[in-house]
């Protein structure tokens, strides 16, 4: 059985100071919760601090992003030791970073390829926007960035990868998809690729994820579904009870 997971992507929110206050104030009651793997993703800056404040305890620590290279004159990118050093996941393939930085499929797989090498787990984002939802194109869409991403990834590791399902037309627009409808693209678009590239046993094993809108009031209703199994969660794990509550959901 997959253990659930739920990741708090906490984007290009909060300073060092602020970092070290939130996570204060949800340490002890997220420690608490049993039967689900949780994780936060605050900026690079504030990796070093959140991972002195979580030594010990049983969060895990998350970077927003790697670059596929192990060293040299890339200004301003974080190779994949340097990640290491400090964090368990990373998260590869955000809609943010694709539509406002260039990202394309190819170079998440790069960076994926990247991760497998320095043993940190990877959280893939894919997800159609909404001028491809509204042409019926979310399964051409998600299929191939699954495909594309996944790409020459070894057997061994495939099953410890962690896919996010994030509709772009749902991420902050408070517009969550609905479960049957998450759980759907995610059996039939997501997990029928990882069985054809790696076979059945590996895509029952692979965590997919549901990111988009996720709130306390709606987490329950992903959750219950058979193939999500947790959340890529955004603007809801800024807020201490409410990445609590999503998390306890999780739980359930």
């Amino acid at each position: 059985m997959r253990k659930p997971l739920v990741a708090g992507n906490w984007k290009m929110n909060k300073t060092i100071a602020e970092t070290r206050e939130l996570l204060t104030a949800m340490k002890d009651g997220l420690n608490a919760v049993n039967g689900v793997e949780r994780v936060v993703c605050p900026p690079f800056i504030s990796l070093a601090a959140a991972a002195e404040m979580l030594a010990g305890s049983k969060i895990g620590l998350g970077a927003q992003n790697l670059y596929w290279e192990e060293k040299g004159a890339f200004t301003g990118e974080v190779a994949p030791a340097m990640v290491k050093e400090l964090c368990e996941y990373v998260i590869l393939g955000h809609s943010e970073r694709r539509a406002y930085f260039g990202e394309t499929d190819e170079t998440v797989n790069k960076k994926l390829l990247a991760a497998q090498k320095f043993g940190l787990t990877p959280i893939v984002c894919v997800g159609e926007t909404l001028a491809q939802y509204e042409a019926n194109q979310t399964r051409d869409v998600v299929s191939s960035q699954t495909r594309l991403g996944l790409t020459g990834v070894a057997a061994d590791f495939a099953p410890s990868i962690v896919v996010a399902y994030e509709p772009v037309w749902a991420i902050g627009t408070g517009k969550a998809s609905t479960g049957e409808a998450a759980n759907a693209v995610i059996k039939d678009f997501i997990r029928s690729v990882i069985a054809e590239m790696y076979g059945e046993e590996t895509a029952q094993a692979v965590r997919v994820l549901y990111g988009g809108s996720v709130t306390a009031a709606n987490a329950a209703e992903f959750f219950s579904q058979p193939d999500i199994d947790g959340a890529l969660v955004g603007g809801a794990s800024l807020k201490v009870e409410e990445f609590l509550s999503i998390a306890k959901a999780a739980a359930k």
